[in-house]
């Protein structure tokens, strides 16, 4: 009542009765002698740039190591004691929302971790039942384990073995949290394959023209229309010996880009091995007859030779993963430019990874031995400028006076360094 028959603002008397009595400057310092007074006012502005200082080392020291509270998740109950004990210390001189803005904390994660009971530790702990209720129990991770790791249930996913202990009424959680704690807790299911694997390495020539590989791809226009991609490559050397770009699929495309390829061989030589799936584009009357000129051969792949036409497969995925899959696929004749641009560049620009450097067309006609040899000079030269770089960038000129004044002035920093430690004790 008395603060309304003053006409003092409800708002004013509860700020007033909140923060307490602040300190009030008397008359009693008119007293002091003025020579006191500024030799005090003198004194206080030394400890002010004393301590200004302090906390802009103090301040750039965190900006430099990246630390910051509002992104740094703090799990150490004792450190968030710490954290709280600090805020209600300074908060006797600066506001409680300036605090926690320097500190960079939200009022809701302090208020969070001030509100915590006395007899419940500050420690994150996840397994905690009261903070989180809804957790995965002890009884249901035993189950769990026990349903992942035996081995009757091996034959089953996650998915469905999830959903099967539903429906025996023994574990109700969603595949999902399955999925998550067998990668959190590392539980491995008995699935060790008895079954061979695969070959990792097919058939490898080792000369050009021994081995080639052929086959075709489809590859769709934005309008859904076909089309047809015929190529053959050389084992050895990775290189594209030729392609063609056609909307039907036709037997004679084989004979034709079979042609073109062929006219790289050597006429006194063997002729080359040509691996081909059993498609009727590779299997007919015209491929047989021109395999009957003697020049080619034809092994049928996953047939009479297994894991072998997985080369020119990789050349498919790298082609439209890697270039045409980029484009607007939009005309038959856009289309057919891209493969042509990618071929010019695989055969004669492009290092193969295989040749440690070297192009396909330098592995196939032979003129990259040199290639290597190059690059590990070049490397070599590359390593010894950047040690030279390196060690010339420290500065020689002021090395001489560092080793004649380093005696001197380590004694003298040490001093400095514990007088202002005792001045710096002294003032606080």
């Amino acid at each position: 009542m008395l603060f309304r028959d003053l006409g003092v603002p409800l708002s004013t008397a509860a700020s007033w009765i909140r923060r307490g009595q602040r300190p009030v400057v008397s008359a009693q310092l008119l007293a002091v002698d003025q020579l006191e007074l500024q030799a005090e006012v003198l004194a206080l502005k030394r400890r002010i740039k004393f301590l200004l200082a302090i906390i802009r080392l103090a301040f750039l020291l965190v900006r430099l190591s990246g630390f910051r509270l509002d992104t740094k998740h703090v799990p150490d109950g004792a450190t968030k004691r710490s954290i709280l004990d600090a805020i209600a210390h300074v908060t006797k001189a600066i506001p409680f929302a300036v605090a926690l803005r320097v500190l960079r904390l939200s009022a809701a994660r302090y208020h969070d971790w001030s509100k915590r009971p006395p007899d419940c530790a500050l420690d994150d702990r996840s397994s905690c039942p009261h903070t989180s209720p809804t957790q995965v129990t002890a009884k249901e991770l035993s189950n769990m384990r026990d349903m992942v790791v035996s081995q009757d249930y091996r034959h089953m996913s996650i998915f469905s073995l999830a959903l099967h202990a539903q429906r025996i009424g023994k574990i109700f959680l969603s595949p999902s949290t399955w999925g998550r704690l067998i990668r959190e807790r590392g539980w491995l299911r008995p699935r060790h394959r008895v079954y061979p694997a695969k070959p990792k390495e097919g058939i490898r020539a080792t000369k050009p023209n021994e081995f080639w590989h052929i086959d075709v791809t489809v590859i769709k226009l934005l309008d859904a229309t076909r089309t047809y991609l015929h190529a053959v490559i050389d084992d050895f050397s990775r290189r594209i010996l030729s392609w063609k770009l056609v909307l039907h699929l036709e037997p004679q495309i084989t004979c034709q880009i079979l042609v073109e390829a062929a006219k790289n061989l050597p006429k006194n030589g063997d002729g080359a091995t040509v691996i081909a799936d059993s498609g009727i584009e590779n299997v007919n009357d015209e491929v047989d007859s021109l395999l009957g000129l003697g020049q080619l051969r034809r092994i049928l792949a996953q047939v009479e030779v297994s894991y072998s036409n997985s080369m020119i497969e990789t050349l498919w995925r790298s082609l439209k993963h890697g270039w045409l899959f980029l484009h607007q696929l939009d005309t038959f004749a856009a289309l057919e430019r891209l493969i042509a641009f990618y071929v010019e560049k695989y055969n004669a620009v492009v290092p193969h990874p295989a040749f440690a450097g070297q192009t396909p067309d330098e592995m196939y006609f032979g003129l990259g031995d040199q290639v290597p040899v190059d690059l590990a000079a070049g490397r070599a030269r590359a390593r010894e400028a950047r040690m030279k770089f390196n060690r010339d960038l420290s500065c020689e000129a002021c090395r001489p006076a560092i080793r004649e004044t380093r005696g001197t002035s380590d004694s003298s920093a040490i001093s400095g360094l514990l007088q202002m430690h005792e001045q710096f004790s002294a003032m606080s």
